[in-house]
C-alpha cells in the first residue's frame, strides 16, 4: 500500500515529467519499499469512486492525492490533500521533504498556495491542452463543471 497516491493528468507534458522524477527518486530513496503510487486521471478508465470520489474535472483543475490509499484494491478512505500539500508530502517521502519545507511556513504558505493557483488556473493553457469545458464534453459527460 501506498504512502500517497498522486493523481496526474497524463497527459500533460509537465506532469508526467514530475511524476517521473518523482518514481524514480522514490525508487532510489526507499528502494522495493515505494511510497508513492500514480493514478493517470486522463485514463478512460479513471474511476473518482475508487479514489475519494474525486470527479475528472476536480482532479484536471487541481492536484490531488491521497494517503494511505492502495490503488491495487480500488481505493480506500484516505485523506484528501490538494494543491501544495501534495508536493510537500510527496516530496519528504522520497527523502526531498526540505525543497517544499518552507511552503508550509505560516507566511510562505499563503504565498505558495495563491502561487499553485495561478498556475493551476493556467496549466491547460501553458502545457498546449484544451479548455477543461472542452476536456469534460470530450469524456462524454463524465464529470461535472
Amino acid at each position: 500500500m501506498a504512502d500517497l497516491t498522486l493523481l496526474y493528468d497524463g497527459a500533460c507534458p509537465l506532469c508526467c515529467r514530475e511524476v517521473e522524477l518523482l518514481r524514480r527518486r522514490d525508487q532510489r530513496h526507499n528502494g522495493e519499499q515505494l511510497r508513492l503510487a500514480f493514478v493517470d486521471i486522463d485514463a478512460p478508465d479513471y474511476d473518482p469512486a475508487a479514489h475519494g470520489g474525486i470527479s475528472y474535472a476536480e482532479a484536471m483543475g487541481r492536484i490531488h492525492a491521497l494517503a494511505g490509499q492502495d490503488p491495487s484494491k480500488g481505493g480506500g478512505d484516505g485523506e484528501v490533500l490538494r494543491d501544495v500539500a501534495v508536493f510537500r508530502r510527496a516530496y519528504a517521502l522520497v527523502g526531498l521533504g526540505w525543497l517544499y519545507a518552507p511552503s508550509g511556513w505560516p507566511l510562505l504558505n499563503r504565498l505558495a498556495d495563491g502561487a499553485y493557483g495561478l498556475w493551476a488556473a493556467w496549466r491547460l493553457r501553458l502545457t498546449g491542452r484544451p479548455p477543461l469545458p472542452e476536456l469534460c464534453r470530450e469524456r462524454e459527460g463524465r464529470c461535472r463543471i
